[in-house]
């Protein structure tokens, strides 16, 4: 009997021990799972006709997942503090200049291959928009929830221009209308961004004990993006080892992307000091939204390409897990 009480105790204890690395390494454990599903479905032919079945399936569930990701980070906001700050325009005038060179630099030198490939990579991880997602990791880390939305949504409505400007001007195979791409992003972003805050308007005014209930759970955005972080892994690596390419290049675009990653945020946060936001402007410029990235990258240029942002949401969440880690500890 003793014997057996002792044994309970001990996979309890364990279990405790596994929430809680789990609550601590929430975005590392959330890659490592979503790799470990993505290489079994993948490389296990018993489960070849169960990833085919999965796969859309969990394609059209995604967009709703971050949807709900977004619903519940709002629902904490203050929509009365939501106005743009002179950090949102440095930042944005930053990411203008970073455009403008690595446009500049594509122009001048007639690039066409694998150099054309690596500089549109480049370009793509630099002129997409702040993540959505960037709100639910600066909540967790203490930040300015309503001055990065702010940012955020600044960022999607200036690379609806930027794209289809600069798009045509270094790829003379892109054939777009400015207009189209123009609404076709836009539509997107208010998908993405204005449904959700316009639920958690409703619900916040009107849904009293619902509103009340979302925030009487800690860091539910954030686990919730967790879940959604194993999914992407498994289509991140998806367009990585189907990218169609040699090793070589593939590890090429991904140190690049690396180094762009620790470049922007670092670049942010050095903006943001000079404001008392380092915290959020480091995730406004760093923290991208890469599967819009991705998403550019497929439609108007080489599919390629878009192994640099395949790769570069890897990178942010490894940033991202680096600074919760540190918190936590000063915590």
């Amino acid at each position: 009997m003793r014997s057996a009480v002792s044994t309970i105790n001990y996979q309890l204890s364990t279990i405790k021990r596994l929430i809680t690395f789990l609550k601590n390494w929430t975005l590392p454990s959330a890659i490592v799972i979503g790799t470990v599903l993505y290489l079994v479905f993948a490389y296990v032919p018993a489960l070849d006709s169960a990833a085919r079945f999965f796969d859309p399936i969990f394609d059209a569930i995604f967009p709703l997942f971050m949807a709900l990701i977004l619903f519940v980070t709002f629902c904490r906001i203050d929509f009365h503090r939501m106005r743009p700050t002179a950090w949102h325009m440095w930042i944005t005038g930053l990411q203008l200049a970073l455009v403008a060179l690595v446009t500049g630099a594509i122009m001048s030198t007639g690039m066409t291959g694998n150099d054309l490939v690596v500089m549109e990579s480049i370009l793509t991880c630099i002129i997409a928009p702040g993540a959505a997602a960037a709100a639910v990791v600066t909540a967790k880390l203490g930040g300015d929830l309503e001055s990065l939305t702010t940012y955020t949504f600044i960022s999607n409505f200036v690379t609806a221009l930027m794209v289809p400007l600069i798009f045509p001007m270094i790829d003379q195979g892109v054939d777009i209308s400015f207009w189209a791409a123009f609404f076709s992003i836009l539509y997107k972003v208010c998908m993405v961004l204005l449904v959700p805050m316009g639920a958690a308007y409703i619900v916040k005014h009107f849904a009293h004990r619902l509103h009340s209930w979302i925030l009487s759970v800690p860091d539910l955005s954030f686990y919730l993006w967790g879940i959604s972080l194993t999914i992407v892994t498994g289509s991140t690596l998806k367009y990585i080892l189907h990218a169609g390419t040699t090793p070589g290049f593939v590890f090429t675009l991904a140190i690049i992307s690396l180094v762009l990653c620790f470049v922007q945020f670092a670049l942010g946060r050095y903006v943001g000091h000079f404001f008392g936001t380092t915290l959020e402007a480091g995730q406004g410029l760093g923290q991208k939204n890469t599967a819009f990235a991705v998403w550019i990258a497929y439609t108007y240029l080489n599919p390629l390409c878009s192994v640099g942002p395949g790769c570069y949401i890897l990178w942010q969440n490894a940033v991202n897990s680096i600074e919760i880690w540190h918190s936590n500890r000063e915590k």
